[in-house]
Parts: structure tokens; sequence; C-alpha cells
């Protein structure tokens, strides 16, 4: 343990320059008497960590030292090359540079650990698109992604239905969502979202821009998500489902807060065990297509219109089984 939190230390020191021990403390979540005796065992084993005194001293590594990567496990070191699985960072343009960063990594590696990106590429594929569509990677996806990394500021010009619009915006970061590229973006005070496959050209100005430091782009990329979902499905279904039918509702749904808020507000169970649900959907001839998968295991109870479509399909369904095809038995 005191073993791999020195190494811990070491690579803290070696990415960030200087560090007080109470920044070290925090980050190692220990004490900074702790801090203070791993430095000394340090100085003892031969790492020339210097302390620099004073307000605005703390701890560095003299003369450039580096450490070779010899504290890492095998499970951390292939964990590791994870990061480099093909795909997404080829489509940003960034190929070339994951391969270098390997080689790097991989030269200072152990030889015990050199056998790492082979055994990961052996057991881990990222295959991010949809099963039924091919989806190449935007044409701007790349220039995009560099005025990202720089904090550049960009022109857009945007297809919005059937015309282009143009914006000029702070680009914060991308996601990648099945198979789909959003950006993620500041106008002005505002933050926008747009798919970048309906970029239809990118100017990355020369200016950067001072990027807030509190903005957390899983938490934006979340609550934008959600907020989507909850504007798209704006009506309302109500049926009644027993319990295969409601284990085939949550396999159906594509947003998991729409079976999980359905069931806590439906009422209690009836002596057969089904639910009576309020669902929100998109529109009523999506839920008829979605909602038919479920066949016998559901009743559509409102709006009437729905019910009434269920009701001709269900005749249509036994028209075809009250008396046996003339094919029956054909191969």
């Amino acid at each position: 343990m005191r073993a791999s939190r020195l190494i811990s230390l070491v690579l803290l020191l070696q990415s960030r320059e200087t560090m007080t021990a109470a920044e070290l403390a925090r980050e190692l979540e220990v004490s900074e008497r702790t801090v203070y005796r791993d430095v000394l065992a340090l100085s003892a084993a031969g790492v020339p960590v210097y302390a620099d005194r004073g307000r605005a001293g703390g701890y560095r590594l003299l003369g450039g030292y580096r450490t070779r990567l010899t504290g890492l496990s095998r499970d951390e070191a292939e964990a590791l090359f994870l990061a480099g699985l093909p795909g997404p960072a080829g489509d940003m343009g960034l190929a070339d540079s994951v391969a270098a960063a390997e080689l790097k990594v991989l030269a200072a590696l152990p030889p015990s650990l050199r056998d790492a990106p082979a055994r990961t590429g052996q057991r881990f594929h990222l295959d991010v698109p949809g099963w039924f569509r091919e989806t190449p990677a935007p044409p701007t996806l790349a220039e995009l992604a560099r005025a990202v990394w720089r904090d550049r500021m960009v022109e857009l010009r945007y297809r919005r239905g059937d015309r282009e619009v143009n914006r000029t915006l702070a680009p914060y970061g991308l996601v990648l969502k099945n198979g789909v590229w959003y950006l993620a973006g500041r106008v002005g005070d505002a933050w926008r979202t747009y798919r970048v496959d309906r970029v239809v050209a990118v100017e990355v100005s020369a200016d950067g821009f001072d990027r807030d430091e509190g903005f957390d782009l899983g938490a934006y990329w979340r609550e934008q998500a959600g907020a989507f979902l909850r504007e798209l499905l704006r009506e309302r279904v109500t049926v009644r489902l027993g319990p295969a039918g409601l284990r085939a509702l949550r396999r159906l749904v594509d947003a998991p807060f729409v079976y999980t808020e359905a069931v806590d507000a439906a009422g209690p169970p009836d002596e057969q065990g089904r639910l009576v649900l309020r669902l929100p959907v998109e529109s009523v001839d999506v839920a008829y297509s979605q909602l038919l998968a479920l066949g016998p295991e559901v009743e559509v109870l409102a709006p009437p219109q729905l019910r009434a479509r269920f009701a001709e399909a269900a005749r249509r369904a036994a028209a075809l089984y009250t008396e046996p095809s003339k094919d029956a038995g054909q191969r």
C-alpha cells in the first residue's frame, strides 16, 4: 500500500511540477504528516525531491527527474491500453497520437508487462455505432476536436431543417452517443448542443476563450439528454400489464426513467398481479408500433383511439388463426 502511494506521489510531482504538502495530502487521501514521512523515504531512496520554502513553495523534483512506470500492476497496465481502442480516437484525428503515446508507455513498462496491449486487444473491442446503420465520422469532426483541445472559438455553418444558419461559439466538448457525435458549446451566456453530422462547415478562429473550469461535460450531457427525452415524450398512454408484460416493457423502453417513474406512480396491483401505468410516449403512432410488440401481455386503456387500433389489430390477428391455413403443414 505504501509503495503504491510513494509511486503516486512521484507521478503527481512529475505531472504538476510543484505541489504543497496539503495538496499532496488531499490527492493521496492521507495526512500532511504522512506526506512528510513519504518525502523523507523517497529522498533516502535516492529520488531527488526538493522542498521550496515560502508562500509559493512546495515539493518538486530536481533536474527533470522521471521515473519509469515500474509501479504499474498488470491490471493497471492493461486498463491503460483500453484508452487506445480503435474507433473514436481515430474519428477525431488522434489515431497517430494515440499510437505514439502507446509506444512511449510501452517503452517505459518493465518486460513482464509489455504484452499488455496485445492482451487488451485480444479481449476487448469497442464497436460504437448501432446495429442497423453505418455511421462514418462526420467530415468536420477532426477540426472541431482540435478546436476543443486548444480552446479556440469556432464559426459554424449548421444545417437546421431545410435551411442553414451560422453560429459563433466556444466549443467545450464532444460526446459520442450511439454512433452519433454531438458538440457542446457556449453561445454568449447560453449552452447549446449541436449534432456534428449537421455541421456543414467549420472555421477555427485564432482567438481563444477562457474556459469555465466549473463546467462538467458528463453532468451537462446527462442533464441535456434527460431534458431532450422528456421534451420528446409529450403524450401519455394508459396501459394494464401483468408480470410478464412488465418484464417485457422494461426491455422495450429506450429511457429507463420511463419505466421506473411509471411503476413508482402506479397504484397497487390487482388480484392477478396487473398494474395500470401511465407511460410518456412520443406520439400515439409510436406507442402503437412499440406496444404492439408486447402482444397479449398489454391492454391499452387510453386514449380511446389507441385502444381502438389495438382492438382492430387483435381482431385481424384472431382472424388469421380462426381457421387452419391452407398452407399449414407445408414446408
